[in-house]
Parts: C-alpha cells; structure tokens; sequence
C-alpha cells in the first residue's frame, strides 16, 4: 500500500497508509464514536463533506455487505483510520472496507493515532484537512486548507436531496411529506411504515407541499449549516409557512435546526460535533442513548418569545437536543430517532408525531 498523509489546517501531519480509493481529498475532519456502523456512517448524507475519523481502533471487521445498505452513494469524503482490517469475518459475505472504498472513490488512511486527533478537536475545534499521497507538497496543502471554505457552509442540502416528488402510498389513513435535505432511506421506510409518505426536494413551496394533502410534515436531517441563506429562502421559509399555517411538523436533526429557525431561534456551531451512536439524551425523565450526526445546535436563549419549549437536552454537555411548541404541533429532535446504526430509544418519537397529527397539537 501507498504511503500518505492525513493534514490539518493548522499544520499537524499525520503519516500513514492510504487504502480505498487513492485519488486524495479535503473535508471537514469530524470524528465519529460507533464502534460499528461504520458503512452507514460513510453513506449517511449528513456526512456530506466531511472526512470521518473513526474512534474505535478497528475497521472494517465484518465487511461491508450489500443487504445493509441505507444509500447506494458513500457521502464522506474520507475515512481516517487507526488499523483497517484486511481480511474481515465471513458472516455477512461482505468485501473488505478497501474494496467497498476503492469502487466508490473514496479514500480512507490507516495507521494513525486517532485518538490524538481526536484530543485535537475537542481542544481546537473542527477543522480543515486533507488526505494525500506521500508526494503531496504538504506546506501547500495546509496553506490551501487555511484559505478554503468551509464545506458546511456551502448549500450541501442541494447535493444530497432528492431530484423530484417520490410518492410512496400503500393505502395508509394519514400521509406524511418529507422535506429532503437528506434523508436517510432508513427514515423513509420507518415512516412508510405508519404512514402513506410523499417525498419532496428541499426547495419545494408550501403551496405545492399542501396541493399533495399531507396531514404533516418532517423536516429531514441532512449536512451543513441550516442558517445558510439558500436553505434561509427555501427550507426555513417553507416549514414556517406550513408550521404558523396549523400543519404538524416534526424537524430531525438539520431539519430540527430548521424547524427552530423558521420559529424566530438562532443556531450556533459547535466546537465539535456530536458524530456517533452512543449520545445520551435526557426526556421525559429517562435518559435515551442516540445516534447523532449533527454540527450544530439551538443557541441557548433564543427561543424566547418563538413558542418553542426545549425539552431534551444532551446530558454530555448540556446541548438542546429537542423542543415543542406551546400551542402549535411543532417537535423536533437533534438525534436520528430511527437509528441506522446505533440504538432505537428515541424510535417511540414517532408514536408522539403520530399522536400530534391526531390529535393536532403537541
């Protein structure tokens, strides 16, 4: 194998083994803490962007296996390593991590000590980086890093929604539209379970949304920034219409944030963000453990005067991590309630949005 770097924007260089696709890379570097999972991580849309770093020393040791597909489409950027495993267990009969990743172009570097890199970012704060061959001018490298966007804070919702209206109707009582900016098909067959589902691009108006006859609506997760300006004339705009209109709304993750902004809140980036399955989240007077892939984050105080009460909140930091509406039917959550991979305790979410369609309050 290749020889490479992984380099971060503030100069650190890490040499290591490339593996999958050798083609190279840039990306916000986040890490991500499942210790499985690691093929629903690469394709999860919210990962859009981003180079992952996987905490948990080994990957790759079951393979990765067709049959547990959520998206045909690896949306990281990279993978970041401690060891990749060479020759994973036959019980799935799936290929090993550097062939799934050679197919897809996508790169990954093993042999990296990934819990400095992760000590990094908790103390630094996410940052810029880039994968690279052992060839690479490296002082370059750090300096184009210094001077790039970042990808967050571009209209990634654009590249990962769905291209035209999917309906999915099976003859359920109530039906349900889902703004995209980047479900998970996990999400869609969970609520294609309970409902009759319509799904809609991103930038899709209010009035073409109601011209379905859905009974309500879920804003979806998805990558980057929600206070985006695109996202502000299309996302924000929208849901606020349907939301002061009466329509029950339900807002996950990215599409939570959404949902608070097209309230009156505001949002604020993290440090770093919560990537991973194994978040804890108080509600309700339990404590769910949850799978996140978010960046972002209600900013504390303003929800006042918006009618939006916080709920849950992130027992690791005391983040917000879900709110409702006081006389409206508005929920939203930060976590990924239907999983993909990690634990299904927030899964009892969607009985309330059910709940709150009937019903028609919160």
């Amino acid at each position: 194998m290749a020889r490479g770097y992984l380099v971060l924007e503030d100069g650190t260089k890490y040499e290591g083994e490339l593996f999958g696709s050798e083609s190279g890379t840039v990306g916000e570097v986040v890490f991500a803490t499942g210790m499985s999972g690691y093929q629903e991580t690469l394709v999860d849309p919210a990962c859009r962007g981003q180079i992952v770093v996987m905490t948990y020393p080994l990957i790759g040791n079951y393979g990765v296996a067709e049959e547990y597909f959520d998206e045909r489409e690896v949306h990281a950027r990279g993978i970041v390593v401690r060891e990749y495993c060479k020759d994973p267990s036959p019980m799935y009969d799936g290929r090993t991590i550097d062939e799934f990743l050679k197919v897809k172009g996508t790169p990954g570097i093993s042999g990296i000590d990934t819990r400095e890199i992760v000590l990094r970012i908790r103390s630094t704060g996410t940052m810029r980086g880039a994968i690279v061959g052992e060839d690479a001018d490296l002082e370059k490298v750090v300096a184009d890093l210094r001077g790039m966007e970042f990808p967050c804070e571009t209209n990634l919702v654009s590249e990962v929604t769905c291209g035209s209206v999917e309906e999915i109707r099976s003859g359920k009582d109530v039906t349900v539209g889902i703004i995209d900016c980047g479900a998970k098909g996990w999400l869609v067959r969970t609520l294609s379970e309970r409902f009759d589902v319509v799904r809609f691009p991103y930038d899709t108006p209010a009035d073409v949304i109601r011209g379905y006859g859905v009974d309500g609506i879920v804003v979806s997760d998805g990558p980057g920034n929600p206070a985006n300006p695109e996202i502000g004339s299309t996302v924000v705009a929208t849901v606020s219409t349907l939301a002061k209109g009466g329509m029950p709304v339900f807002g996950i993750g990215f599409g939570g944030l959404a949902t608070v902004l097209a309230m009156g809140g505001s949002v604020r980036k993290l440090r770093f963000g919560h990537n991973g399955a194994s978040q804890p989240v108080k509600y309700d007077g339990r404590v769910h453990i949850t799978t996140q892939n978010h960046c972002f984050t209600v900013e504390e105080g303003s929800l006042d005067g918006t009618g939006l009460v916080a709920d849950q909140v992130n027992v690791n930091d005391g983040t917000i991590e879900g709110t409702h509406h006081g006389s409206l039917p508005i929920l939203t959550v930060q976590y990924h309630p239907e999983a993909a991979p990690g634990p299904w305790d927030g899964s009892q979410i969607y009985d309330r949005f059910a709940r709150m369609i009937e019903e028609g309050r919160f």
